[in-house]
Order: structure tokens, then sequence, then C-alpha cells
């Protein structure tokens, strides 16, 4: 189905005028004809005048008003006839009728979701109720609800994305699928899922997370634009047919399970606390090589081996302690 957009004069405001005209002359020839009546003259006139007090109404039911970014699906008995994209107050045939099966459907997204309650006269001709028939081409952030799902090395993460889409073709919104907005949002899980276990939550060995058979560093935490990307291409490619287009995607919660992620945390402090310690070895083997090497460039002490191993156990001892050493001064012989 591909989209005709409708290329019609705004000449709603005419036809309006013209329709109350039309009433004001019924109205003048109903009363001219019951005089004539009276006069025992035909009664033809008063008869037609009638007609059009009871008909001409249906003229207002082709009237269509459009504000920016809002598009109209017209259908006549069956057959799509075009779409309106353009804003004005238009008229058209009576009897097409405006199409939006997602017209009910609320998400949890811009667009769908009211604050305040309305009155039924101002739902009626609100652009974003269901008897308005108006579809929306404004940009909608569509929010799913969490995700558990289990990373590429098994351990269930909990994830939420944030998808900005808008609809590109009505025609393919409206009749290439049953509901667009939910059609949307099955997508974006199942897309979710696809790509989410093609990472790890974090940076693990020999895991191959671009598809050429070589270990890389991707993560779903270090990795998140990456990931968020091919979201969004997986989406797009998923919700093509029904004339949607996917402006972005982004990861708006990530974290581990609840049911493991203390477990978790106690891995990343000890991963955390394993990486401060090599670090302050390294910094002491390098502070004790240091003070051996100026003992012996300046001549200070001549130490044997067993006198430089103990004066390198003393010193790491001193740098790699947690708490602060308490030095004993040596006043006797050195020997």
């Amino acid at each position: 189905m591909e989209e005709k957009t409708l290329n019609i004069g705004k000449n709603g405001m005419a036809v309006l005028l013209l329709s109350i005209a039309i009433y004001i002359a019924a109205i003048i020839g109903v009363v001219y004809g019951g005089r004539m009546i009276a006069d025992g003259k035909s009664p033809l006139l008063l008869i037609f005048c009638i007609f059009i007090l009871s008909t001409a109404w249906l003229l207002w039911l082709g009237l269509k008003v459009l504000r920016p970014q809002e598009a109209i699906v017209l259908t006549l008995f069956g057959k799509y006839v075009g779409s309106l994209k353009e804003p004005g107050f238009y008229f058209v045939n009576p009897f097409c009728s405006a199409i939006n099966p997602a017209a009910k459907t609320q998400l949890n997204q811009s667009g769908d979701v009211t604050s305040s309650p309305k009155s039924q006269a101002a739902a009626l001709f609100s652009t974003d109720s269901p008897d308005a028939k108006r579809i929306s081409l404004k940009i909608m952030t569509l929010s799913n609800n969490r995700q558990k799902i289990n990373d590429c090395l098994g351990n269930p993460v909990e994830i939420g994305i944030a998808v900005t889409w808008r609809v590109k073709d009505t025609a393919k919104a409206v009749f290439n699928v049953d509901n667009y907005k939910e059609f949307l949002s099955l997508q974006c899980d199942s897309a979710l899922r696809n790509i989410v276990r093609i990472y790890p939550y974090d940076v693990a060995p020999n895991v191959d997370t671009t598809g050429d058979g070589i270990a890389d560093d991707g993560s779903l935490r270090g990795s998140s634009e990456t990931v968020a990307s091919r979201i969004r291409d997986e989406i797009q490619a998923r919700v093509q047919e029904a004339g949607i287009e996917v402006v972005e995607a982004r990861i708006t919660h990530l974290a581990y399970a609840p049911e493991i992620a203390a477990v978790m945390l106690q891995r990343q402090q000890a991963s955390a606390i394993i990486d401060a310690r090599k670090m302050i070895v390294d910094g002491a083997v390098g502070m004790v090589e240091m003070a051996l090497d100026h003992l012996n460039e300046r001549h200070i002490v001549m130490l044997d081996e067993e006198r430089k191993a103990a004066m390198v156990s003393n010193l790491l001892v001193v740098l790699c302690g947690n708490h602060d050493s308490q030095p004993i001064v040596n006043a006797g012989s050195l020997y």
C-alpha cells in the first residue's frame, strides 16, 4: 500500500459559509412556502425547503480541520482515497470516513498520556482523542517497560529503552498492520532481546559481539552507544513495512537482576580490590628498587644479601600495609 497525498483546495470555510447560506435560504423558503399554502398555492416550495433543511447538514460531515503535524487517512466505501497532511480547513466527500485503528491505543509514550480528564465536548474535537481519527506526525517517545533478559554469558539483566519515532507513511501505518502503535511496542521488545543476548553486561574475555569471529571488548555497560545504535537499526528493519521511522533509541535503565545483583556487586568489589592491590604492589616494588639503587650509588651503607632481603621485606610491609607503620629505632650495633 502506497501513500497518496490529496492536494485539494482548503475550501472548508467556503463550504461552511455556503451551507449556512443554504439554511438561511431554506428557512426563508419554508416561511414563504407556508404562506403560499395558506393562499391555496402549490406546496412544492415548502416540501423542497424542508428537504434541504433535513439534508444540508451532510455537508458538515465533509469538513475536516488539520493542525500542523497531523494527517487524516480517508476511505470511501472501503477504498483508500488518500491522505490529508497539510494543515488547514478542508472539505472532502461527506461519505468519506477517517481511519485510524490505533486511535484508542494508549502506550507509555508522549502524545498518548493525558494528565487530566477532558469533558466529552473537548474530547470530541481534540486531536488526540479516539473520536478525532487523526494520525500524529510528530516525533513521539516510546518508553517500554523494563525487561529481564539474559546476556551472552547467561546472567539475567534488567534493561529499559526509550525509542523516539514518528509516522512517515500514513497508508502503511493504517493498512499494512492491525495497530501500528502496538506493533511498534512489540517489535521494540523483540529487537531489544535479540541485541542484548549478543553482549555481556561487563567486558568478558573470548566474547565476539560484532560477528567477525574476533574477540572484542564490547559490553552493555561500556558500549552503550553502539548497543543503542544496533537496537535502533534492528527496530527500524522490523517496522519499515508499518510506515514508521525510528529516529533514535537510548538505554534508560541497565542493571543486574535482583537475584544476582548482590553477588555481582561482591564480584565487582573483589575485582576493584585486586586492581588496587596490584597497583600498590607495583608502586612499592619500584620504591624499594629505587631506595636500594640510591644507597648503592651514594655508598651510604653497604648491605649484604641477607640485610637487603630484610630491608626489602620491611619496606614492602610498610608500603603495602593497610595501617600506618610504627617503626622501631635500633640504637645498638648493626650486627
